[in-house]
């Protein structure tokens, strides 16, 4: 193109046809809501509330092993996270 010279549509990709959006093959993100552990808790009285059954404790469990070593070591003032219902 000289210098002056004006560009038309026709010296322009064609971008028409392209279609917007995303993929992935990464695993959809672990949903979590938080808990703040209170005097008397326990894991199996936590999984009762949000899950309907005391033995549903192991999920709980399993979603917070980067806080907690045993299950039946659990404080007060705890952030738990509590995966969402399956």
């Amino acid at each position: 193109m000289a210098p002056g010279e004006k560009k038309t549509d026709e010296d322009l990709p064609d971008f028409s046809d392209v279609q917007s959006g995303a993929s992935s093959t990464a695993p959809a993100a672990q949903v979590y809501e938080t808990y703040v552990v209170a005097k008397g808790d326990s894991l199996s009285k936590i999984a009762k509330h949000f899950y309907g059954s005391g033995n549903a404790w192991k999920e709980i469990f399993e979603a917070n092993k980067d806080v907690l070593k045993d299950p039946n070591k659990i404080f007060p003032g705890q952030k738990l996270k509590i995966p969402a219902k399956k």
